[in-house]
């Protein structure tokens, strides 16, 4: 790769062009959206226990996969800040509001919006201006990440 080119939008897109097809891959092999808040709270609240084992292989590919292909990359700076209290919030706070939301980006964005469904839209449109206002309060007024 050429390192005077920054190559942060070329990983954004192989992520989500890898979500898609992740995605379109789910519904074909198991006729259901591929959302990964409902793959782990139906773990979490046993309402999806009857499908354990396809949910804890697509949750082990989540997480295994960027440590299999990392010699492949190299590290990859992800901008992160090393505030644990701040990580630890973020989490928490992204799964309840998918709890609240029925959904996450990769069930609402990805997958309801490809299928042109009005539920998946809006809760898009929302995710994104909740993430704007959260990065406008917690980056640049407060200073904190």
């Amino acid at each position: 790769m050429l390192s005077a080119i920054p190559s942060d939008w070329l990983w954004g897109l192989i992520g989500g062009l890898l979500i898609g097809l992740g995605g379109a891959v789910y519904l074909l092999a198991n006729g259901r959206i591929m959302g990964a808040s409902g793959i782990i709270g139906g773990l979490v609240d046993r309402s999806g226990w009857s499908t354990w084992a396809e949910r804890v292989v697509f949750l082990t590919g989540v997480f295994a996969l960027p440590i299999l292909i990392m010699p492949l990359t190299g590290p990859v700076d992800t901008h992160i800040t090393d505030n644990w209290i701040v990580i630890i919030a973020a989490g928490l706070l992204v799964g309840i509001g998918t709890r609240l939301a029925n959904g996450c980006t990769s069930g609402h964005g990805v997958c309801g919006i490809s299928r042109l469904s009005l539920r998946g839209m809006v809760a898009t449109v929302f995710y994104i201006m909740a993430g704007g206002l959260t990065v406008i309060l917690f980056r640049h007024i407060l200073g904190v990440i």
